[in-house]
């Protein structure tokens, strides 16, 4: 299945969860917040809500400084 994530096309296993998709992009520990089609996921769902195919997926991290 193909998903933009930030704005770039992505592909990935039909199926996966947000999860997997955060763990195959190796950034699991930076992401603080993730939204598909514009609706926030909470981190707990992660591991159970599966993105469908040409979704948007936004993963945002907190960046602090000054």
């Amino acid at each position: 299945m193909n998903i933009i994530v930030n704005g770039e096309n992505k592909s990935f296993e039909d199926g996966a969860t947000l999860l997997s998709i955060i763990e195959k992009l190796n950034i699991k520990d930076k992401v603080m917040a993730a939204a598909v089609n514009m609706d926030i996921v909470k981190k707990d769902d992660w591991d159970k809500f599966k993105p469908q195919d040409a979704d948007k997926l936004e993963l945002l991290q907190f960046v602090g400084g000054g």
